[in-house]
């Protein structure tokens, strides 16, 4: 009855490594290589979990591993030797360590030449890693120490679509053209809470979501997004941007949809685009708003019939301002497609 129930088994096994299209010996080899310290589940055979362990160090990895999952340990160095079997990894989770830049040994990352993410948030680097895999599509480094973005670290990235930088402490020199050569395909970056005084330089074309929440930014450029003709989600909250350092076009941007100033210094409404459906302006210190100032268009214009001409905005957020309820006639009479207002 034993020997019944082990053939059972192993048959079973058998048939969910094939199940994940992985030949038997793969998944024998797999499951066999299995470190001690972590959890390498049957049913998910190209997953290795070594997550919550208290690790100091990497234990060798089975060689058919896709997704390694290293986070909440005490890891300080990233080893080439350790990762030398991992190949084969297209997912990395390194989160919450305590992985130093001079602990990424040299080669560690680009020994991987299947990697699509990586994920380094809450550990102790100074710099952005390097070199690192031509595959990458999301690079993740929030809540770091990193000061500094080695020039041509990004260059042959042209696959990586993500860039999480929040939370480090990245000043304006650190953020050029130069060290951001090379993401041509970039389409979210996240720069927030930094140590940011200017709007960034440098960023690519293709940038569709922009966070720069929580830096010290005080002005905008007036032609500033006209270098990024894609972007479609800004985040600017809880800078020191006051109306005197908000061209009054800047913001008029066909493309964007969805811009939140909260917690800034604005005294005014900036004059936004037609087809924006977000706008966050609460916690500032607006005293007045209007449709003359606010509609893209003269009020007496907007014709519900013309479907162009009638603004695209749906939520507008305006408390903690100045202002007085209730809202003005015209300012309802030129956003119609209003769903909500929080004033």
């Amino acid at each position: 009855m034993a020997l019944l129930l082990n053939i059972l088994c192993v048959f079973f096994l058998v048939g969910i490594g094939l199940s994940q299209d992985m030949p038997y010996e793969e998944f024998l080899a797999q499951v066999q290589a299995c470190p001690k310290e972590c959890h390498c589940p049957p049913n998910f055979p190209r997953a290795v979990y070594c997550d919550n362990k208290a690790l100091k160090s990497i234990p060798k990895i089975p060689p058919h591993t896709w997704y390694l999952y290293l986070q909440n340990n005490l890891i300080e160095v990233l080893s080439a030797d350790a990762l030398q079997n991992a190949t084969q990894l297209r997912w990395l989770n390194l989160n919450r360590n305590k992985i130093t830049s001079e602990g990424v040994e040299q080669g560690a990352l680009n020994a991987m030449p299947h990697l699509v993410h990586l994920y380094m948030d809450d550990n102790l680097l100074s710099s952005v890693p390097s070199p690192l895999p031509a595959t990458l599509e999301h690079l993740r480094l929030s809540r770091n120490r990193i000061s500094k973005i080695p020039a041509g670290v990004f260059v042959g990235l042209d696959k990586l679509n993500l860039l999480d930088l929040q939370g480090n402490k990245l000043m304006d020199d650190a953020v050029t053209e130069v060290s951001l050569k090379g993401l041509n395909n970039l389409v979210q970056i996240n720069l927030a809470k930094n140590q940011l005084s200017n709007m960034p330089l440098g960023l690519p074309q293709t940038t569709t979501q922009l966070f720069l929440d929580g830096n010290n930014i005080e002005k905008i450029p007036a032609d500033y997004f006209k270098g990024l003709p894609k972007v479609a989600f800004l985040r600017l909250n809880h800078n020191k941007l006051g109306s005197s350092g908000v061209p009054n076009n800047v913001f008029n941007v066909s493309s964007i949809l969805d811009l939140q100033l909260s917690h800034n210094q604005l005294t005014e409404v900036p004059l936004i685009s037609s087809g924006l459906e977000h706008l966050h302006l609460d916690h500032n210190k607006i005293t007045s708003v209007s449709g003359s100032n606010v509609c893209p268009f003269p009020v007496d214009a907007v014709d519900d019939s013309v479907n162009e001409s009638v603004p695209r905005l749906r939520y507008l957020r305006l408390d903690g301002n100045e202002i007085k309820p209730p809202i003005p006639r015209d300012v309802i009479m030129c956003f119609r497609l209003l769903r909500s207002i929080v004033i």
